[in-house]
């Protein structure tokens, strides 16, 4: 038998339902980052997703009454944010360029040069994803970032199954190659 979801914040949720300011404000605080991010690496606008991000608030507090709490209301809200994300994509579809690399890897000897490491990684993978084709970096967001499994991911996007998963594992590869692509200009600066 399947145990309802406990949601943490109950009585911020009944004072969205009351109309409370003070309560939606809260809930914005507390969610406004996670739906920035979410919205950020389906669009990969910041301007665009800072939209996005308002509409899904604005939208949540109007249809407030419509969340059951058969999910957390986080997982609620994300799935506002993504269905606007994915209907901004759809209208632009926006060509991304590579993000030229200008961070150098450290040795790493000591613990500061290996989070100085860790870090320029990070950075790396980050502007890999981002200049992933469109359907490509969508894909890898929704499964890989976001948790959604490829039956998910074909409603959302209204394509099959199969090629949910034919494109993620192609967005994996091209993934892999421009991180090992952005490794070899870096080598390759360090032996100049």
């Amino acid at each position: 038998m399947e145990q309802p979801v406990k949601n943490i914040h109950v009585d911020l949720i009944r004072g969205c339902r009351e109309n409370d300011r003070k309560a939606q404000i809260q809930v914005y605080k507390l969610y406004y980052k996670s739906m920035f991010n979410t919205a950020l690496r389906i669009v990969n606008d910041p301007a665009l997703a800072e939209d996005i991000m308002q509409e899904t608030f604005l939208e949540a507090f109007r249809q407030i009454g419509t969340y059951r709490e058969e999910s957390s209301f986080g997982a609620w809200l994300k799935r506002i944010t993504v269905n606007k994300a994915i209907d901004e994509f759809r209208k632009t579809k926006d060509v991304v360029s590579i993000d030229q690399m200008d961070t150098e890897v450290a040795d790493t000897d000591d613990d500061e040069n290996y989070l100085q490491v860790l870090s320029t990684r990070v950075e790396e993978i980050r502007k890999a994803i981002h200049a992933l084709p469109d359907n490509f970096r969508v894909i890898l967001s929704l499964h890989l970032l976001e948790g959604y499994d490829h039956e998910e991911i074909t409603q959302i996007l209204g394509i099959s199954y199969s090629l949910s998963r034919t494109r993620y594992s192609r967005a994996k590869r091209k993934l892999l190659e421009l991180i090992g692509a952005c490794e070899n200009n870096m080598t390759n600066s360090k032996l100049n």
